[in-house]
């Protein structure tokens, strides 16, 4: 008797980019289980429905991940795709990250509207963003703006600001590389320091489940964003905090507004065996307090 195909359901948000992401996750595990078949739940987070709230001044840990995990504990969904930089450090008692899709290039892109060389006026709710955009606009003011990409592009383009901030990531995996009215401008990792996980996709399931996706997931991405976290857990920073961590090409950058930039050299096996222990030795040699 032929057996039925295994189903898994996959929780996601439903904003275009969470889709995509969504997506990729599939092709990633339907390569690595050819008979296994997905389907994708679509969710609304706490985060979606409250787009009148600042991020920022009602905290963002888990208001874009809550009700993806309530799923995975109520056994609605098998696993859940996320935004890596949007899981908080603390994880719910029973959930496990399984680990991560390949990373993209973490960069952050400046978006202008078209004609402004220096902008005056900056559209982003995240204090990582703003302080270190600082350094470059000094004379700059900062406004709040919320939505998915495609709400923000429109919202510069119409002249809400002369300028915002996107990922490189979530552009390229929505396929957007120009917009009507607007300049993009690659920023390096230098200028701009990106969040914890930026440009990281996240898989996460019960604990129970680890080893089921873990296999067919890229193991260089779990050491840095592992890494990256791990500073993360100790600092209480996260996407709403004016502190940054990023380990790429075997290098390590840290922005708090205790020390400023910093850089070190960390080599891969160190990295994949030690994260712990980087983060507590480099955080008591720069003297760094709660983010």
């Amino acid at each position: 008797m032929i057996q039925p195909a295994k189903e898994f359901v996959v929780a996601t948000r439903k904003s275009p980019l969470a889709l995509a992401q969504a997506d990729m996750a599939v092709a990633c595990f339907e390569q690595a289980n050819p008979g296994a078949v997905f389907r994708i739940e679509k969710m609304v987070t706490t985060g979606d429905k409250r787009r009148e709230w600042s991020l920022e001044k009602e905290g963002g840990k888990g208001l874009f991940t809550k009700e993806l995990e309530d799923a995975l504990l109520d056994k609605r969904a098998d696993f859940a795709v996320h935004s890596a930089k949007d899981l908080p450090s603390a994880m719910p008692a029973g959930l496990a990250i399984a680990g991560f899709l390949p990373r993209e290039s973490p960069e952050d892109v400046l978006i202008l509207k078209e004609g402004v060389d220096k902008p005056k006026v900056i559209a982003t709710g995240s204090p990582r963003r703003r302080i270190q955009l600082r350094y470059l606009y000094p004379e700059a003011e900062f406004i709040e703006i919320r939505g998915n990409v495609d709400t923000r592009l429109n919202k510069i383009a119409e002249g809400y600001a002369d300028a915002t901030m996107l990922a490189a990531a979530g552009l390229k995996r929505l396929g957007i590389h120009d917009w009507e009215g607007l300049v993009f401008k690659a920023l390096s990792i230098d200028d701009c320091i990106p969040a914890v996980g930026q440009a990281a996709v996240a898989i996460q399931c019960r604990e129970e489940d680890v080893a089921i996706y873990e296999s067919a997931l890229d193991d260089a991405t779990g050491v840095a964003v592992r890494l990256e976290r791990a500073f993360m857990e100790r600092l209480g920073g996260g996407c709403q905090v004016a502190f940054a961590v990023n380990y790429t090409d075997e290098k390590l950058r840290i922005y708090h507004r205790q020390c400023g930039q910093e850089t070190r050299s960390i080599p891969f096996d160190y990295a994949l065996k030690k994260p712990n222990e980087i983060a507590d030795q480099l955080i008591q040699q720069l003297e760094l307090g709660d983010a």
